[in-house]
């Protein structure tokens, strides 16, 4: 079992930068990933990004890359995302997710274990 917390999301100004947070817990191993997801109102969740836990290997959904930074803190059992030059459109709730195997997990079903959320709302 796996638990996941995110944090680190708020009100900020279109430009800024932010970086959330999620927290991991529970049975951790080297084959699991950790993704970040982001979702509109009324729409699916779109996959932004994930990292292996192990050996730290990232993947990003075509053209999240410039923007977009996933990271893991392995110390503080904590997978990142930095979110830079933020838009408009980036207002959304964030939600990281674990799933565990050798694959690149991108797809919501692909994920077994699922935070709360986050929201980011940016304003212009």
């Amino acid at each position: 079992q796996v638990q996941l917390v995110e944090s680190g999301g708020g009100l900020v100004q279109a430009g800024d930068s932010l970086t959330l947070s999620c927290v991991v817990s529970g049975r951790t191993y080297s084959d699991h990933v950790v993704g970040w997801f982001r979702q509109t109102p009324g729409e699916d969740k779109q996959f932004v990004a994930n990292i292996r836990w192990g050996d730290g290997r990232t993947y990003y959904k075509e053209g999240m890359k410039g923007r977009f930074t996933i990271a893991r803190d392995s110390a503080k059992n904590t997978v990142l995302l930095q979110i830079r030059s933020l838009k408009r459109e980036d207002t959304d709730v964030y939600s990281c997710a674990a799933a565990r195997g050798p694959f690149t997990p991108t797809r919501i079903v692909d994920f077994d274990y699922w935070g709360q959320g986050t929201q980011v709302t940016v304003s212009s």
